[in-house]
């Protein structure tokens, strides 16, 4: 089949974010083809340049989201109605939308002459009594889906959108939602500069309305979109199915909708809350549109379904990390190769891991806060106190200029908890905490650095996804872990699990470990065999074939099969696929008969 890949600063750009699995996918899936649709974050990653892309990619086409290209596009007053029409509707839904995740008192609604606006039913009992917070009415989702649609199509009649988003018109549109009945207060609270940023940032989201991708040789061509996250990078999938039919895969590996609740903190409430309502519509909009959402673990899952996502649509696959980087350390080797290599081994230990050994713990990622390596710090204390001759090796670099300032924090810790150590009176001494790089003495690889290593740390207080984990997981590496995130999921039952920012909790776990040789090393064969099961490229590429192929059969054929001379194949495709029935609809799994409760009477019957 053929594959609309759709990314946003990621793939094929070298470097992006999230490029690394969907080369994996692309690559795995060499029986399809691919086509890339990508939007660009910067000239930066444009002049990059793209990574080498395999046989299977037959065509890339990329736009920039950091820069409007002028189209020379003038609307005649016609356009120019639709535009205000269209845009307005858009603007007024965001003005009235309840933003998701957002508790409601009872009868704010009915107080302020909103409630047919707003087009939900309020809730009664409980779940009213206690403002349960109410997904985005249906009112709000066909105003915001019916205007988005509209500005699309007129931006495939007219040629582009470009000027129109950056005029006078949109600001003063925006302005009279805001200024509407029923607007919410935040709404009606908006100031010029207010109302001015947030026409610039839909301006910015609503640039790939203006692209030349939705025709019949674009993403009409295409047997299925594959978004490789939500927001933005949906809106061309989203299109494509208004305007051909095609269905749509989402993957969210991080939630979007979840970020831009946290981005902007110090914008005012005005421009806070219809960013939040765009986003939250824009989101609910590609949840409803999507033949399934891909989470890639339990956490991500449960925040689509917050987000009103509907269950029946969701598929969890986790991300596939390749294993064989670390094949060397996971695996034994056989007893010929142990002694060949002995003596070799012993001097790379030598040189490369002269401090590290049977008590030396093991932290790898990217410096900053979130990472919590102030609480890992006191909890080696702890550990040195219970195991002297313990090591502790923070392998990683800084993430930015907050990174580096909390670098410094932790290395002025370190000297102030441990001081240098040597062993004698004419020797040089040497702190238990060393802080490195990867690719630097002793740290070449992310294998070289689990292996030089007894036991594994993460004390993050906020994680995602936690690959450093899997990572240990695959050289087959004891781990001690805080419970944020998708730690849980990902471990299992093959490490330990303690509560976050609590470093007696932390140390405790570390030196059980550290005394039970035999343990670790069950727990790291366990935790080897579960990383192999569950995140490697195999499972993800295996899943996400299945996918495809579950949902192109769930679509009726939307256009005849040619042969290679461009004449249609007439049997090519079945003749009920053509009508959308129940044959397109995944076969229900048979009940057995001992499975299916009988009802027992309540008396007996009296004779």
């Amino acid at each position: 089949m053929r594959i609309g890949l759709l990314t946003e600063g990621g793939y094929p750009y070298v470097g992006g974010e999230g490029g690394v699995w969907c080369d994996r996918l692309v690559r795995g899936l060499d029986r399809h083809e691919f086509d890339v649709y990508a939007f660009s974050t910067g000239q930066v990653q444009e002049d990059a340049g793209w990574i080498e892309l395999p046989p299977q990619v037959q065509r890339v086409r990329t736009a920039p989201l950091w820069v409007a290209e002028e189209d020379g596009v003038v609307h005649g007053r016609r356009a120019r109605r639709r535009f205000a029409e269209h845009y307005g509707e858009l603007a007024a839904a965001l003005c009235t939308a309840a933003e998701p995740g957002t508790a409601q008192k009872p009868g704010t609604a009915q107080r302020r002459g909103i409630a047919a606006e707003l087009g939900t039913a309020q809730k009664s009992g409980t779940a009213q009594r206690r403002g349960i917070a109410e997904k985005p009415g249906t009112a709000e989702a066909d105003r915001f889906a019916n205007a988005l649609h509209g500005l699309a199509e007129l931006a495939r009649d007219e040629g582009g959108l470009v000027a129109a988003l950056r005029s006078e018109q949109a600001v003063r549109a925006l302005e009279r939602a805001c200024r509407a009945p029923g607007a919410r207060r935040a709404a009606r609270e908006a100031r010029v500069p207010d109302l001015l940023t947030v026409a610039d940032h839909l301006e910015r989201a609503l640039r790939p309305l203006s692209l030349d991708w939705y025709e019949e040789d674009g993403l009409g061509a295409v047997d299925l979109c594959h978004a490789a996250s939500g927001g933005i990078a949906a809106l061309p999938g989203l299109l494509a199915r208004h305007f051909f039919g095609v269905p749509l895969v989402v993957t969210e590996y991080g939630v979007r909708l979840r970020t831009h609740y946290l981005t902007r903190p110090d914008a005012s409430p005005a421009v806070r809350s219809l960013l939040a309502a765009f986003h939250g519509l824009l989101t609910a909009e590609t949840y409803r549109a999507a033949s399934y959402l891909v989470p890639g673990n339990a956490h991500a899952r449960r925040w689509q379904e917050r987000c009103g996502a509907d269950r029946a649509k969701l598929r969890t696959i986790h991300p596939g990390l390749d294993a064989t980087p670390f094949a060397r350390v996971g695996e034994d080797r056989r007893p010929e190769d142990r002694e060949k290599d002995e003596e070799r081994e012993k001097q790379e230990r030598q040189e490369k891991q002269e401090h590290a050994g049977p008590h030396t713990l093991v932290w790898l990622g990217r410096v900053e806060p979130a990472k919590d390596l102030v609480s890992l710090l006191h909890a080696f204390a702890e550990v040195r106190a219970a195991e002297p001759g313990t090591r502790l090796r923070i392998v990683g670099r800084p993430s930015g200029p907050e990174g580096e300032a909390y670098l410094g924090h932790c290395r002025a810790l370190a000297a102030q908890l441990f001081p240098d150590e040597a062993d004698g009176p004419h020797a040089v001494g040497r702190n238990p905490v060393s802080f490195e790089e990867l690719g630097g003495p002793g740290a070449e690889t992310t294998a070289d650095v689990h292996a030089g290593g007894a036991v594994t740390v993460l004390s993050s207080v906020v994680e995602g996804f936690p690959v450093g984990l899997i990572e240990a997981m695959f050289c087959g590496r004891a781990t001690v872990s805080t419970d944020v995130g998708a730690v849980v999921e990902v471990i299992g039952g093959t490490g330990l699990v303690v509560p976050p920012r609590n470093p007696r909790a932390l140390a405790e776990a570390c030196v059980s470990l550290l005394r039970d040789p035999e343990r670790r090393a069950r727990l790291g064969a366990a935790a080897r065999a579960r990383a192999l099961e569950l995140f490697s490229v195999e499972q993800n590429v295996a899943a996400f074939r299945g996918l495809y192929l579950e949902t192109v059969a769930r679509t009726p054929v939307r256009r005849p099969v040619l042969d290679g001379a461009g004449d249609p194949q007439p049997f090519a495709a079945p003749a009920e696929a053509h009508v959308p029935g129940h044959w397109t609809e995944p076969t229900p799994r048979a009940v057995p008969t001992w499975a299916v409760e009988t009802p027992e009477p309540v008396t007996e019957t009296v004779r």
